[in-house]
């Protein structure tokens, strides 16, 4: 067990977030692949704590009930009303009893906040035998924030000076509280019983914990986070938005760094749970989500959007859009290609210009070059399908199976009407309905035969552009004659 492994990590979580304007709880809004409570979640669970409980309260139903979806494991403590930070964290010591040992507190709309960042904030807090340690950030405008005031021999924390009660010198103080703290468990338990509501929002605040701990002789620390960023909270659409390009920047570098090309860094957005292999090529305009991989060498993009898919070695994806599918290695797609859920696409095979695919195993070599439709079907190996066809997977009320084997040709404008098989090696004519099984080797022509009915354009369409253009080479045929 990690000697700095806290007690219990508590998660703030039941504010409404009104400036949001969204029926969307504030903590449930996404970046990058993950709610915000849910990369606070992520960044709690690097400190290996021995309990981790979300204070929640308003939607409480839908915050609680995405918790079971992101982390099954975590606790939830109900604060009914919103009635200060205090009053949430007092909810979330009932909730886990006597805690002895480290408590940290982090906000619920901190999505930046890094998991080694707690890691040393955990670390300052013991080694420096804190009662409570406050992360804190050197910012370039301090303006609004409480700010942190030292004692100038020790470096302990004397105050938080909200920014409207600060004096001049007080606001010139750049180091500013974040509202993430690490205490000690009792003497939290303890310091909370005696906070006071005698204030303009008749609230508990967290932070006069802060005082009553050093009144009573206790040290109170501080531990700097390295980029002030991390300690951003969210409250609106326009800060959201710089989030989501402050963490997707921060994944693009992480990959880069680690061998990937990204040619457009400012065009390509990632999520946090995106992985690459070592020379990889991401072109501008792309999107990757949720659990994409993409493989050594392969080339994603331009314009693509991809999620939950594999692309594997030297794979090429161009144009394309392609959601829990699979991409095998030298494999092309695209341009504008729609590969749906349960796609595999086998070694160098081919889904070309629009072409949609959905539920299909599509062998190695095999080639679906334009225009087509392939949903629930198995095709073989270095097989070919003809331009315009159509798996008429879908009688109206269930879906059905269709097969093509290896080293098949079909031609242009098929529609295969499932269930159907076509047997290895077999052809189909182009412009064929194939209602019927075809056996191995064979080739199956399923349409009318032509018929040509003479004089039809002058008997039906009399002075028309087609009919004089029709007598016109009538003529010239006979003078050839």
């Amino acid at each position: 067990m990690s000697a700095i492994r806290p007690a219990a990590v508590v998660v703030l979580a039941a504010g409404e977030g009104t400036r949001m304007k969204s029926a969307t709880p504030k903590v449930l809004h996404q970046i990058c692949g993950r709610t915000l409570v849910g990369h606070v979640l992520a960044a709690a669970r690097e400190l290996e704590p021995e309990n981790l409980v979300v204070v929640v309260g308003h939607a409480r139903e839908k915050v609680t009930a995405h918790l079971g979806e992101t982390d099954p494991g975590v606790r939830t403590a109900v604060q009914a009303e919103q009635n200060g930070t205090g009053h949430a964290v007092r909810m979330a010591l009932e909730e886990l009893g006597s805690v002895d040992g480290t408590v940290v507190v982090v906000c619920g709309d901190t999505p930046l906040l890094r998991g080694a960042t707690l890691r040393e904030l955990t670390a300052n807090h013991i080694a420096d035998g804190n009662a409570v340690t406050v992360l804190t950030a050197e910012v370039p405008d301090a303006t609004g924030y409480g700010r942190i005031v030292r004692d100038g021999a020790s470096g302990a924390v004397t105050a938080i000076v909200e920014h409207k009660d600060a004096s001049e010198s007080q606001r010139a103080i750049r180091e500013i509280n974040s509202g993430v703290f690490a205490f000690d468990g009792q003497l939290l338990a303890d310091a909370l019983g005696k906070v006071r509501t005698d204030n303009s929002q008749g609230e508990e605040y967290l932070t006069d914990v802060l005082g009553i701990l050093r009144e009573a002789g206790h040290r109170v620390g501080a531990s700097v986070a390295g980029d002030h960023r991390e300690i951003a909270g969210i409250n609106n659409r326009v800060q959201l938005s710089e989030a989501r390009r402050i963490l997707n920047d921060r994944l693009l570098t992480e990959a880069m760094l680690g061998g990937v090309t990204v040619v457009d860094p400012a065009t390509t957005w990632i999520d946090v749970e995106v992985t690459f292999d070592q020379d990889a090529i991401v072109h501008p305009g792309t999107q990757l989500h949720g659990t994409t991989h993409i493989g050594e060498g392969a080339e994603v993009g331009p314009n693509s959007r991809l999620t939950d898919t594999v692309v594997e070695a030297g794979a090429r994806v161009d144009n394309t859009v392609s959601v829990s599918s699979h991409i095998g290695p030298g494999a092309s797609v695209g341009p504008y290609a729609y590969l749906r859920p349960g796609t595999r696409l086998g070694t160098k095979g081919k889904i070309g210009t629009y072409v949609e695919t959905k539920n299909a195993t599509i062998g190695e070599g095999t080639k679906i070059p334009h225009l087509s439709y392939v949903g629930d079907a198995t095709i073989g190996d270095y097989s070919n399908i003809g331009a315009a066809s159509v798996f008429v997977n879908y009688d109206g009320q269930a879906k059905h199976h269709t097969t093509v084997g290896s080293h098949c040709r079909t031609g242009s404008d098929n529609m295969f009407v499932a269930p159907v098989t076509v047997g290895d090696g077999a052809y189909t004519a182009a412009g064929s309905v194939i209602t019927k099984d075809v056996p191995p080797g064979s080739l199956a022509v399923a349409r009318g035969q032509q018929r040509n009915i003479e004089g039809w354009v002058a008997r039906k369409r009399p002075g028309s552009a087609a009919a004089k253009a029709a007598e016109t080479a009538s003529r010239q045929d006979a003078n050839e004659d």
